[in-house]
């Protein structure tokens, strides 16, 4: 797969996707303060165009989508049956289409679920990753590329019918500002001349995958085949916990309600002195026991190597882990996102941040 941005000086360039131009941790800098944007090559779009499409969202996904407004941001879970987490999206409408962003590797998955679940209604899904591309960075930025049509992430706030298990304080997202215009797949041309021309600074989907951990924000990647909303801090954006029948919905009663989510998702910050990041799926373990396994892991500009990970509930909130790493054992210094008493008694107390490290960073 080709990419736009291929001849872009010191583009790293992988399966079409810009991971970065040679300075990854002065990219998230510049990324997170606004003077870069992303091409997020690992996204799809799904338009889903019909006079039923907002209903027909409602009734089959996890989030409350039946008043969208036009132009307002959300995010959605399609559920199996046992309320496993199977496709997540970013919702978007613009009063006659509602789009669909999701990562690259479950679009087709999505799609190909979204037309069979159809029967009769007026509604018409169909793959519009050709149509329009995806381009992030905060809000800002992305409002100057000029496109109309602009996804918000509403992480961390708690949205209506949401709730939130993090009880840290500030929350690491807190500020964090982050959107997503889809443009014209040619505009991405037009970006990488301005990035040759020296008119615009580009990041690649490692500096914005690097300020999502810090952020403790789950994706599409950080699950696997057992994963329910709860165990990622995922009813904070994704569920509305009073809204009509869902597949899945009577898992994510009950686990809030009555139950504890039997994995819980810790933020990891890990042992510096080794060169290379734990890779997904990396065992964690407390002593010679595995209680979990890495789900993500970034290099970031301030805070150093991070991780997040998922743990069995039952790992203590202070025990020392360590994760298995390509050169040996790397210690790992635990933060509490999803608490081991989160579901039935819901309330938490506020904990508060750990410390900050600082990693040395190259000039942005």
């Amino acid at each position: 797969m080709t990419s736009a941005f291929a001849g872009v000086p010191g583009a790293v360039v992988d399966d079409g996707v810009l991971r970065h131009l040679g300075n990854p941790l002065g990219e998230q800098r510049m990324l997170a303060d606004g003077r870069a944007v992303a091409p997020l090559g690992d996204r799809s779009v799904i338009a889903v165009p019909g006079e039923d499409r907002l209903s027909w969202l409602d009734s089959l996904t996890s989030q409350a989508v039946a008043r969208l407004a036009p132009g307002q941001s959300t995010e959605l879970l399609v559920l199996d049956p046992q309320g496993r987490v199977e496709h997540v999206a970013g919702v978007l409408d613009d009063g006659e289409t509602t789009w669909l962003l999701v990562d690259r590797d479950d679009a087709e998955g999505l799609l190909a679920w979204l037309r069979r679940m159809r029967f009769r209604l007026r509604v018409d899904p169909r793959d519009a990753s050709d149509e329009v591309a995806v381009v992030g960075g905060t809000a800002a930025a992305v409002a100057a590329l000029g496109s109309a049509l602009v996804w918000t992430d509403p992480w961390p706030s708690v949205a209506p019918g949401g709730w939130g298990y993090a009880a840290v304080d500030p929350h690491p997202g807190a500020d964090r500002d982050w959107a997503e215009a889809l443009l014209p797949p040619a505009d991405l041309d037009r970006l990488a001349e301005a990035a040759v021309a020296g008119r615009l600074a580009l990041a690649g989907t490692d500096a914005a995958d690097a300020l999502r951990v810090a952020a403790w924000r789950p994706r599409r990647g950080d699950v696997d085949e057992r994963t329910i909303p709860h165990e990622l801090d995922w009813l904070r954006t994704a569920v509305h916990l009073s809204k009509g029948c869902y597949r899945g919905q009577e898992t994510v009663a009950k686990v809030h309600n009555l139950g504890h989510p039997p994995r819980r998702l810790v933020a990891l910050q890990l042992d510096g002195s080794g060169s290379v990041l734990p890779a997904r799926g990396a065992v964690v373990r407390v002593g010679d026991e595995h209680v979990g396994e890495v789900r993500s892991a970034a290099l970031h500009f301030e805070e150093g190597p991070i991780a997040l990970a998922i743990v069995r509930r039952s790992t203590p909130v202070d025990a020392a882990l360590t994760v298995d790493g390509p050169d040996g054992p790397i210690a790992a210094a635990q933060e509490t996102v999803v608490p081991p008493e989160a579901g039935a008694t819901a309330g938490v107390p506020r904990l508060p941040r750990l410390g900050r490290r600082k990693a040395a960073t190259p000039p942005a």
